[in-house]
Order: structure tokens, then C-alpha cells, then sequence
């Protein structure tokens, strides 16, 4: 069954993801939260969670981990001193570029049976089918997807 080759191949999909970045001393969170920064700009904490799909529970730790790592910085919002504003270091930054690294060869080692047009044709169904079902459910623009978790 289609759904059944689904979700076996996204648990291995999801164990290749998670030994890379654990190659690099990451975790899946540490890249939503650096690529969301990048793809964005600085944010609040609350834009933060809308816009990489994590949780706000979650979020404090997570950002906390890269804050002690200088990889982000935390500073008061100007308008709203109650709230902290996010922002991507140099060094969070370069540690992006690294993770993006371990992604793309995890994509590599996942994909390696299928020729470069299947892979191609592959990515074109699967982002059709998760179009649709994000329709249907009432996702708004891919906001709060995670492609690498």
C-alpha cells in the first residue's frame, strides 16, 4: 500500500536526517530554527514557532541551546520590552551552511537507488500530494511545515 511505502521510507528518512545532524551537534529544531531565521530575518519567539512548526514548549529550549552556543541572539524587542526578538550570528550562519551540508548528503544517501529524473519525479509527487492534503486540512502557505524533521 502506498501509505504503508510512506511512512517506512519517512521513519528511515527521519533516522538518516537525525544521524546527520547529530553528526554535526545538532538536532532537527537547531536547523528550523537557524533556516527559519535565514529565510525570515530576526523574529519573535512566537513568529519563530508559527513559522518552523515548533511548538512554543519547545521553542524556549531550543533556542536557548543555540543562544549558549552563540549561534543566535536574544534581545528585547524595542516596541514591546516584554518580548524578545531572535536573530542569526555569523557563527549561526556558518553552522547553517554545515547543516545544510549533512542534509543534502542525507537526501543523497536516501534517494541513491533512483536516477537523477526519478528523483526529480519523486519530489514533484510528493510535493503534489502534501499540496493537496495541506489544502484539504487548511494549511496556510507551507507555514509551520518542517522539511527536515
Amino acid at each position: 500500500m502506498p501509505s504503508w511505502l510512506l511512512s517506512q521510507t519517512a521513519a528511515h528518512g527521519s533516522r538518516l536526517v537525525a544521524e546527520g545532524f547529530a553528526a554535526a551537534g545538532a538536532r532537527g529544531y537547531h536547523y528550523r530554527l537557524l533556516s527559519t531565521l535565514a529565510d525570515y530575518g530576526s523574529a519573535s519567539q512566537a513568529q519563530l514557532g508559527r513559522r518552523s512548526g515548533i511548538h512554543l514548549s519547545d521553542m524556549v529550549a531550543a533556542i536557548n541551546e543555540l543562544s549558549d552556543r552563540g549561534l543566535v541572539q536574544r534581545t528585547p524587542d524595542p516596541t514591546d520590552r516584554r518580548r524578545n526578538v531572535i536573530s542569526l550570528t555569523a557563527a549561526g550562519r556558518e553552522h547553517l551552511g554545515r547543516l545544510q551540508a549533512h542534509l543534502a548528503q542525507t537526501q543523497s544517501a536516501l534517494l541513491a537507488p533512483l536516477s537523477p529524473a526519478e528523483q526529480d519525479q519523486l519530489t514533484g509527487l510528493l510535493a503534489k500530494l502534501l499540496d493537496y492534503h495541506d489544502r484539504r486540512s487548511g494549511a496556510q502557505d507551507g507555514e509551520g511545515r518542517a522539511e527536515a524533521d
